[in-house]
């Protein structure tokens, strides 16, 4: 069944690829991935479930063979990399972008839904390292936000004409605002410093789970 689910990924994300969404429907997936149409919705429940599974698919086979988070380096840079990689992936696969985030609704997709921790883990990283001056929360917002419309805006320009300058320009001055230079530490105020301690919650064993979400509440307030 394993093998069934994913020779219709497969068909729909080549469909999907060569038409536009328009072009993956129930009976050309069904023709090109060789089962009828009830085995589909078996396994995928409806068609955005199985637009759902695509995307998700297209999304982890792209990131299989990038390096976006390097070790020991500067996590603004890290950040600064998976950033610049969001605009390659939207780019190169507007389809499966519109898929992931051209459809904002209340639960996101499950490819959304990991690109979105990915960046969570950026976020945590630089807040650990005191380097964040806004809560991760909000953090997390302006870089997602401002890594979708960087792509949207880029993808209604001409191919040849996309203006890749003005991302770079917009990524830049999105790091600048969640971001210092220095470690929190050195910076005045309680701001950062309570980022940075929120971010090593979780590795506190000595503090219980009430302890942690009480501490946790004052560094969010703080912060």
């Amino acid at each position: 069944m394993e093998d069934t689910r994913e020779r219709i990924v497969s068909a729909a994300a080549e469909l999907l690829a060569a038409g536009g969404r328009e072009a993956v429907t129930t009976r050309a997936v069904g023709t090109a991935a060789g089962v009828q149409a009830p085995t589909i919705y078996r396994l995928f429940g409806d068609k955005r479930g199985l637009l759902d599974a695509v995307a998700e698919w297209g999304f982890a086979t792209y990131l299989s063979g990038k390096d976006f988070w390097v070790a020991n380096r500067d996590p603004v840079e890290n950040l600064r990399a998976g950033m610049d990689l969001h605009v390659e992936f939207g780019l190169t696969h507007p389809d499966l972008y519109a898929l992931m985030y051209g459809e904002p609704r209340p639960t996101p997709s499950p490819a959304a839904t990991h690109a979105r921790s990915i960046l969570a883990g950026h976020i945590r990283a630089i807040a650990a390292a005191g380097r964040l001056r806004v809560s991760e929360a909000h953090a997390v917002h302006v870089i997602h936000a401002t890594g979708c419309g960087s792509v949207f805006a880029l993808l209604e320009q001409p191919a040849d004409q996309r203006d890749r300058a003005a991302a770079a320009i917009a990524r830049d001055a999105a790091l600048a605002a969640i971001t210092t230079d220095a470690p929190a530490t050195e910076a005045p105020g309680p701001a950062a410093a309570a980022n940075a301690l929120r971010a090593a919650l979780p590795d506190a064993p000595e503090l219980s789970d009430a302890e942690r979400a009480l501490l946790g509440e004052w560094l969010d307030r703080l912060s």
